[in-house]
């Protein structure tokens, strides 16, 4: 795949939509594990949804300082995380980073479903529920810019943890 511009990085932003997400935040002093499933119709396979399953693992938070969004790491993703990072520079929300995170993808499986997304969705969502793991995440996202949709979803947990986080680092004295 070519790489990505900043136009399809900000489209895929824009466009990646979290149907489901983890009843859990990322903890403040250890790893957390999410399990990941994520959603794409692919442009060349009408009819087709796309299906990528893993795990994403979030580091615990470090000490806020000035240059934290240059520690935000993906391992495990591809070119379209370094687009990313280069975006987001210049066009994110620097605040919501400003302890650095490393993120990886882990038990990445993908697969493919004939059937339209909105049933693939709703069987998903609803196996969630039956099961009650609070770790899952149901994403739809942009198939040629997958990465940057599951980005996306670490984001907004990022977001969703940041006071957690930070209260918790006050209650000890950290910050």
């Amino acid at each position: 795949m070519s790489s990505l511009s900043f136009d399809d990085v900000a489209y895929a932003m824009d466009s990646t939509v979290v149907v489901h997400e983890p009843d859990r935040r990322i903890d403040t002093f250890g790893t957390t594990n999410f399990e990941f499933h994520l959603l794409t119709e692919p442009m060349d396979e009408v009819g087709n949804v796309r299906i990528r399953e893993g795990k994403m693992e979030a580091e615990r938070p470090k000490i806020l300082r000035p240059d934290g969004y240059e520690d935000l790491l993906f391992e495990g993703f591809g070119e379209q995380a370094r687009v990313f990072s280069e975006w987001f520079k210049q066009f994110g929300n620097v605040n919501l980073v400003k302890y650095g995170f490393n993120f990886a993808k882990r038990g990445f499986t993908e697969s493919t479903a004939s059937e339209p997304i909105e049933a693939v969705r709703d069987r998903i969502v609803e196996e969630i529920r039956v099961s009650g793991n609070p770790s899952r995440a149901v994403i739809i996202g942009i198939d040629d810019a997958w990465e940057i949709s599951l980005i996306k979803f670490t984001m907004e947990m990022i977001a969703s943890s940041l006071e957690m986080n930070a209260f918790d680092f006050k209650r000890r004295g950290l910050l």
